[in-house]
C-alpha cells in the first residue's frame, strides 16, 4: 500500500493507486456556532468516498436539529457525554460508544455536561464536512469559541448548509 505523503501542507489530491494520510496537525480547523471543527478528510481528497471530522463540542454546545438527505453520518464519541436527537428519540452517549445516522434522518447532538466534549464524525459519501471549512470562523488563540448570535444564520449560511447537502426543519 502507498501513501500520499503531504509536505508540510493540508492541500492534499485523492491518490486512486494508494491512500492519503494526514498528520495530527494538518486539516482545516474553525469555529463553527459555538464548536470546534479540524476537518481531517475530505471527499474532494478520498474521490468523494469519505468526510472526517473532529469536533470539540464545549458544555452547551452543538449544532441544531438537521438533515443530511443523501449522506450517512457515523459519530464515535472520543471523550465526555453527548445526548443525541434520531428523529423523535433522545438517547445519551458516553465516550466508547458509536452512533450510525443513516441519511434522511433529523438528528442533532448537543453536550448538556460540564466538560467539552471530542467526537468524531465521518460522512459517507465525503462532502458535508465542506460547509466547516468554507463557513466557520478562523479560531482566535487564548479566545473561548462563542455561539453565533442569531443573524449570523442568514441567507448566505442557509444555501452553504444546502450546498454540502444539509438542511434545517423549521422547527
Amino acid at each position: 500500500m502507498s501513501y500520499n505523503v503531504p509536505e508540510g501542507s493540508a492541500d492534499l489530491e485523492y491518490a486512486p493507486e494508494g491512500g492519503v494520510y494526514v498528520p495530527n496537525k494538518d486539516g482545516v480547523t474553525t469555529w463553527f456556532n459555538g464548536d470546534v471543527y479540524s476537518v481531517k478528510l475530505t471527499g474532494e481528497q478520498t474521490g468523494g468516498n469519505v468526510g472526517l471530522v473532529v469536533a470539540t463540542v464545549p458544555p452547551g454546545g452543538g449544532p441544531p436539529p438537521h438533515v443530511h438527505g443523501h449522506t450517512d453520518e457515523t459519530f464515535y464519541v472520543v471523550d465526555g457525554e453527548l445526548d443525541f436527537l434520531d428523529v423523535d428519540k433522545t438517547f445519551t452517549v458516553a465516550a466508547g460508544d458509536v452512533v450510525f445516522l443513516p441519511r434522511g434522518r433529523v438528528h442533532r447532538f448537543y453536550n448538556p455536561g460540564l466538560l467539552p466534549a471530542k467526537l468524531v464524525f465521518v460522512y459517507t459519501p465525503g462532502g458535508v464536512e465542506g460547509v466547516f471549512a468554507e463557513g466557520g470562523d478562523e479560531p482566535q488563540p487564548g479566545v473561548q469559541v462563542q455561539p453565533w448570535p442569531p443573524e449570523r444564520i442568514d441567507e448566505r449560511l442557509i444555501n452553504l448548509l444546502a450546498a454540502h447537502d444539509t438542511t434545517v426543519p423549521p422547527q
